[in-house]
């Protein structure tokens, strides 16, 4: 039994609200856990500098924590004066995420700022982020077709992900602060809806691990990704229907 009572092979509980943010194009906020993270998507009618002229549009995205996501205050990073490096690497992963299931080509020239803000941190914050991300770019993209700055939603895959790990010989999904911090493996998946990765992060903290346990963990991953996805439809209603994004 894990130290909040689920399954080995079971999520947090886990609520989108969409349409969170009154003036994004896109927002959701997502609650895994403890873990709740915010994301928004603002259009910019502007790419940049080396896509100019090319026709083609641009995801990119910044993450950051509020002071008090953690059990002990953090600094904003805007008073620190420069983004650290966790910051930086969390941020590009959304990105590249996003990236990777969007038809860059079908943006005109548009670049869709995501936002993630961490409210309360209990685990798995950039895997949520991702996740929440995703419903807030197909919203902003709608918005953008009922506009008349896109003729359709460019998505050619859903996207989320998740955190697995090994604690304690036990292979665990979704982890909490708790597990993650005391994991002997700790793993970040990133997939879509067709089974295909985008990334995986996986790391031995106390002990290697093999390529069975490799195996195990990504089928765990894929467990669980394949609910988030069903719950990002859910969210999403109609919009969320891939045969209305032509």
């Amino acid at each position: 039994m894990r130290v909040d009572g689920r399954r080995n092979d079971q999520l947090r509980k886990v609520k989108i609200v969409r349409k969170y943010n009154k003036y994004a194009e896109g927002s959701a906020l997502i609650e895994m856990g403890d873990t709740r993270v915010i994301a928004t998507a603002s259009v910019d009618d502007k790419v940049p500098p080396f896509l100019k002229g090319t026709g083609k549009g641009w995801v990119t995205a910044e993450y950051a924590m509020l002071p008090r996501a953690t059990q002990t205050r953090n600094q904003r990073e805007s008073v620190r004066g420069k983004v650290n490096g966790r910051s930086q690497e969390i941020q590009r992963l959304i990105g590249r995420a996003l990236r990777a299931v969007v038809d860059l080509d079908g943006l005109n020239e548009h670049t869709i700022w995501i936002d993630c803000d961490v409210l309360q941190a209990d685990g798995g914050t950039r895997t949520a982020s991702i996740t929440a991300a995703f419903v807030a770019l197909v919203d902003a993209l709608a918005v953008m077709r009922e506009s008349g700055k896109i003729d359709h939603i460019p998505i050619k895959n859903y996207v989320a992900a998740v955190s697995v790990g090994m604690v304690g010989g036990e292979k665990l999904l979704d982890l909490c602060f708790e597990e993650d911090s005391k994991a002997d493996v700790d793993m970040n998946v990133v997939m879509t809806d067709e089974g295909n990765f985008i990334e995986v992060q996986g790391t031995a903290e106390h002990r290697v691990f093999s390529m069975r346990d490799m195996n195990e963990l990504l089928e765990l991953a894929h467990k669980g990704i394949r609910e988030l996805i069903n719950m990002q439809r859910i969210s999403l209603g109609k919009v969320g229907v891939k045969e209305n994004w032509k």
